[in-house]
């Protein structure tokens, strides 16, 4: 595995690649490895010859008290997991590297970046497309692939994609969960063994909730039983059934939904979602 922190001598080798024709893809992190990532290298594997995988914890996506600081930093256990899945390059950047010229940018998702995630963390979104922007700059990479865990960030990315008419195919992974139902994440680590225990019933609300609304109950009745079965245990800072091409509300015709969530407990920030084909109209 080659590691490059700068984007100069990342794009020759890159340039070498792509000279045998050889395509690319791009799996972007911010370390904190799990078996979730490893499911996209081993997706990106599968689509081309040549792996980059980037860790950069990027600044613009957190707000002021948010946990940019004490982002897990795992980078020894991070890079042995990547040799172990035969990885062709990790890029691990530097800030400069990746704003050269500050942090301001001019690309603004919009609308979808403020619902949901978005509506409490009004610059989120924005700070996430700037930084994946700027890896699609550095790699050219003809796929980039991501969790379906971070369901709002992988509409936003095709969004982006379209928007800039990039030639760029997203792929998107099924999220990993622990043996337990648990949704894997790099905020995990935050949890203590009795947390860690108590938030199982985070996806198990999740799942019941899909099987009310599978078996005839109200979309509105079953969200409004499963945020009062979460607010027993968490703050729900929301918990939403849409439409998971757009996230938007149900229709008639909708064939995919989504329940998406986000949980506060104690001073961990949780996500989870489960996508699903409706029996009958709802």
């Amino acid at each position: 595995m080659q590691i490059f922190n700068k984007n100069s001598d990342l794009k020759l080798f890159l340039d070498s690649v792509r000279e045998k024709n050889n395509e690319i893809a791009l799996v972007p992190t911010m370390g904190g490895l799990h078996d979730g990532h490893l499911s996209l290298v081993e997706r990106a594997k599968e689509l081309t010859k040549i792996v980059v995988v980037s860790i950069f914890v990027n600044p613009t996506q957190f707000a002021r008290g948010e946990d940019f600081d004490d982002y897990p930093n795992t980078f020894d256990d991070d890079k042995l997991l990547l040799e172990s899945k035969n990885v062709d390059v990790l890029f691990l950047p530097s800030k400069k590297e990746i704003y050269p010229h500050g942090t301001l940018t001019d690309y603004k998702v919009g609308d979808i970046g403020q619902i949901l995630c978005g509506a409490f963390r009004p610059t989120h979104f924005d700070g996430v497309a700037q930084v994946v922007k700027r890896f699609f700059e550095i790699v050219e990479p003809n796929y980039a692939v991501f969790g379906e865990k971070d369901f709002q960030q992988l509409l936003i990315i095709k969004s982006l994609v379209k928007n800039l008419d990039l030639d760029i195919t997203i792929e998107s992974m099924p999220t990993i969960r622990e043996d337990d139902g648990l949704a894997m994440s790099t905020r995990n680590q935050y949890l203590s063994n009795e947390d860690r225990e108590r938030v199982l019933s985070f996806y198990r609300v999740l799942s019941n909730t899909e099987h009310s609304i599978q078996n005839g109950i109200s979309v509105l009745s079953a969200k409004e039983d499963a945020i009062k079965s979460l607010s027993r245990e968490f703050e729900v800072e929301y918990l939403e059934v849409l439409d998971a091409n757009n996230l938007t509300q149900i229709q008639t015709n909708t064939s995919e939904i989504i329940i998406i969530s986000a949980i506060r407990f104690g001073g961990t920030r949780l996500i989870d979602n489960i996508v699903f084909k409706r029996k009958d109209d709802v």
